[in-house]
């Protein structure tokens, strides 16, 4: 793959600093293509249900992104895919991955945020209805839709695959699939939506996408990316809107204010001291019980 980065010898510090400028001059040209949301309460007939009973969710009023480039950050749980879900559904992405054109939708849990789909309303400085979502969860369900289609292609149709590099993407590694997918799909004008890329990205790959994300900005100036994630590594990109779920609330924060980052610092900082301390705190999970 032509984004793969190779870090040896290392990256000059001092290149990295010259950098970070001209990064987020490019955040700062080209328009949102989704500069609003706003969830309308009066559209919401039960606030102790899913997915309004997420705290998150229910404080949710509006949420602007002033960036090209925004991540929601959170733990498990705290409403970040949901709310990235239900923004996906909005825009006619497909409920398991894809784009306006290619949907696939297997399960009836992949409408569990219907009522909260219902009741946002999205703002856009240019709807164009360009894009993709990539849901990490469930992009296997998407591939083996592509592969089944394929077996009876359409009258006067090329092959989905074709549109996926020629050959199905089962007959990669997950990351290679993951990749082919970013480098296919993501490099153009678009709203594009990511729920957890790194799941499938080694922390050299993040650091390719961050370039191609980089690339994509530089030379479309209709592009958006908002992307759940856990990763240090992605949530560092110079000038990106971070948008927190803890707490119970959605609230704008720092790099070094995210959990991932603080953990990861403490873990490499101090790795023996940390694991020391945490294992002797936490019960072990095949202790047997007295009596």
């Amino acid at each position: 793959m032509g984004w793969f980065l190779q870090l040896s010898p290392p990256v000059s510090t001092h290149h990295v600093k010259w950098q970070i400028p001209v990064l987020q001059r490019t955040l700062s040209t080209g328009l949102n293509v989704l500069k609003k949301i706003t969830l309308l309460g009066d559209r919401v007939k039960d606030w102790d249900s899913y997915p309004f009973s997420v705290q998150a969710i229910r404080c949710l009023k509006e949420l602007r992104f002033r960036s090209r480039v925004c991540f929601f950050a959170g733990e498990n749980g705290s409403g970040k895919s949901t709310l990235l879900e239900a923004i996906a559904a909005h825009y006619g992405f497909g409920r398991e991955g894809g784009n306006r054109n290619f949907q696939n939708d297997s399960t009836e849990s992949n409408h569990s945020v219907d009522t909260l789909v219902s009741a946002l309303r999205l703002s856009f400085d240019k709807r164009t209805g360009a894009g993709y979502f990539l849901r990490a969860e469930s992009f296997f369900n998407t591939i083996s839709h592509m592969d089944d289609l394929d077996k009876e292609p359409a009258y006067h149709a090329p092959p989905i695959s074709n549109f996926y590099g020629g050959r199905s993407l089962h007959t990669r590694s997950h990351g290679e699939t993951f990749f082919t997918l970013l480098e296919l799909k993501f490099q153009r004008n678009g709203l594009f939506l990511l729920d957890e890329p790194e799941a499938a990205l080694s922390p050299q790959r993040q650091l390719s996408f961050l370039v191609l994300i980089h690339d994509t900005l530089r030379k479309h100036k209709d592009a958006q990316f908002i992307i759940s994630t856990h990763s240090p590594v992605l949530l560092g990109y110079p000038g990106a809107q971070i948008l927190s779920f803890d707490e119970g609330r959605i609230h704008e924060i720092e790099y070094e204010e995210t959990a991932p980052v603080q953990v990861v610092q403490r873990f490499v900082n101090d790795r023996e001291n940390f694991l020391e301390a945490l294992l002797k705190e936490t019960p072990s999970l095949f202790e047997k019980k007295s009596g």
